[in-house]
């Protein structure tokens, strides 16, 4: 990095700040980098694109061309050429679990598993050559368009022998299914009752048959050895690794336990999480949040998360109305209005962030009620996460309680696969209605759930903009007409993140005075046909002007 000279440095300062403003001599002993040389947007609906962008030595931009002027020589500044790619303000992933995408990479992944007979195929070669007795543990199936049309269970798993227990987790993280032998080392028989905000699926004689709703895969979590503090701190730098090689600058981090925070503070310093990271803690880890604890430049604790309800595809989601195909059940309620209600009054008084999972219409309503009931305001900025299924009626609640709605887009091209057959057409109305919440004035949050889901930008964008399957399907029940435009998208994982986390004054937009993060695609996704957004590549992720990772020529 080369140091420019006096007159370029007064030239960035004063297309900042004015014309009259001051040149203190550190500004003008600054090293200065220029990216230039291709599309790039700003995320300023004042100011769209500009031709170039100039930073400082302290990660912040110092100006925009234009309205600054292009006036320097190469040996005056640190130039990076784009080369014709696109730069965007950096991506956020609002939600996403770090710490579980690290394990994906670590662990049995099962993402893209076709039927019950390749799950059986897939375990087959894993178990082969382990020690009778052990725990196969996996993650990342989903039974969404599997021939057998159903989840899998024990029996299914038990044909390949009572030597291991197997457990596997649904890639929601809200059921799992577990082989007979498991069962029987955890003590799961006819007799065990459901726990509270859980349920154990049976089969027509009343007994286990393997798959575990929410809090029932408590049952079975002793069987599978907890990560030390090397192993967390491995998932910890291995998610954070993967998210920026994705192009994602920053994430909102969810479900955080508190023994992490302090291996992610040690990360950081060692210069091992190359993204920024917003943290919802567990409730347990609520003092945390409240005092601030263990904060870095790039690491923020103030949000807790917590849990009105399950998901949708294991029907632990909270309904109003039973399930259209299981009339037996509405959903597991995970927390109840009057714990709600007082840990949204601790909230308030330790000036602490909600962030509150809620996927069905009764979850959403109940947490619309104590807001109002509350008298809490849109300055809170507490969050829906998923806001998936509404009561029409209830949309316009969320913007008028100024509820943050964090939303996944690639949960509604998945999901209505078979949220019809869970919800029926009617429901569908107020189901993912990214469009409608934005109309009526909500900020929406994009992420990708990750790792229930892949955590890509490209395809988020594209579920946002299409929303039809990667395939480009789309079906009954889809109301395409909750898509959004490519500006909106966006906004969802640029400026609404930074908002959604009290950030926005730092991130979001490319504009001076702000943090040089940027993400850079080899094509431009306001532009390209649909389709087209999927076959984007990250070629540059840059976090506080660092270029933090970079694609191999």
């Amino acid at each position: 990095m080369r140091t420019p000279c006096l007159a370029l440095a007064a030239l960035m300062l004063a297309a900042c700040s004015g014309p009259a403003a001051p040149v203190p001599d550190a500004v003008a002993a600054a090293p200065v980098t220029v990216i230039t040389g291709g599309t790039i947007y700003t995320g300023n609906p004042d100011q769209p694109t500009v031709e170039a962008v100039v930073f400082g030595a302290d990660g912040r931009i110092l100006a925009t061309v234009p309205p600054g002027s292009a006036d320097w020589s190469e040996d005056e500044v640190n130039l990076i050429d784009l080369e014709g790619a696109v730069m965007f303000p950096g991506f956020t992933d609002s939600h996403i679990h770090l710490r579980g995408v690290g394990e994906r990479e670590m662990t049995l992944n099962l993402e893209g598993t076709g039927s019950i007979a390749e799950l059986v195929t897939r375990l087959e070669t894993e178990i082969s050559g382990k020690p009778p007795g052990s725990v196969v543990f996996g993650r990342g199936w989903i039974e969404t368009g599997w021939p057998e049309g159903r989840m899998p269970d024990a029996a299914d798993l038990d044909a390949l022998g009572a030597d291991h227990k197997i457990i596997l987790v649904r890639a929601d993280g809200h059921a799992m299914v577990v082989n007979s032998a498991t069962l029987a080392a955890a003590g799961i028989t006819v007799d065990t009752t459901d726990p509270e905000g859980g349920r154990i699926e049976r089969d027509t004689h009343g007994a286990p048959d393997g798959l575990l709703i929410d809090n029932a895969m408590a049952l079975v979590a002793p069987l599978v050895s907890a990560p030390d503090a090397d192993g967390l701190k491995t998932a910890l730098e291995t998610g954070a690794k993967v998210y920026a090689a994705r192009g994602w600058t920053g994430v909102h981090n969810m479900s955080v336990a508190p023994e992490e925070v302090p291996l992610m503070a040690e990360l950081d310093a060692q210069g091992r999480l190359p993204i920024r990271l917003y943290n919802a803690l567990d409730a347990d880890g609520f003092d945390i949040a409240a005092g601030r604890q263990m904060e870095t430049d790039t690491i923020t604790n103030r949000t807790v998360k917590i849990y009105m309800d399950g998901a949708l595809g294991s029907r632990g989601a909270l309904l109003i109305a039973p399930y259209s195909d299981r009339p037996d059940t509405s959903g597991l309620a995970l927390m109840e209005p009057d714990d709600l209600t007082a840990i949204m009054a601790r909230a308030d008084a330790a000036g602490v962030q909600l962030a509150i999972h809620a996927i069905g219409d009764l979850a959403n309503r109940r947490i619309l009620e104590a807001v109002e009931e509350g008298g809490y305001d849109a300055a809170h900025r507490w969050r829906i996460e998923h806001a998936q299924v509404f009561a029409t009626e209830d949309l316009m609640r969320a913007a008028n309680a100024g509820l943050i709605a964090s939303m996944q887009p690639s949960h509604a091209i998945g999901d209505l696969f078979f949220a019809p057959a869970r919800l029926g057409m009617d429901r569908l109305a107020g189901a993912y209605a990214w469009k409608t919440l934005l109309d009526n004035g909500t900020v929406i949050a994009g992420g990708s759930d990750a790792p229930v889901e892949v955590g890509s930008p490209q395809i988020e964008f594209y579920a946002a903009v299409a929303r039809k399957s990667l395939k480009g399907e789309s079906g009954e029940g889809w109301h395409p007409e909750q898509a959004l435009s490519r500006q909106q998208a966006l906004t969802l994982f640029t400026s609404a993140p930074a908002f959604a986390s009290f950030q926005e004054d730092d991130l979001g937009t490319i504009e001076p005075g702000k943090r040089a993060d940027f993400t850079v695609f080899d094509r431009d996704l306001m532009t390209v046909p649909e389709a087209e957004i999927l076959a984007a590549k990250p070629l540059m992720t840059f976090v506080g002007g660092d270029i933090v990772w970079r694609a191999a020529d």
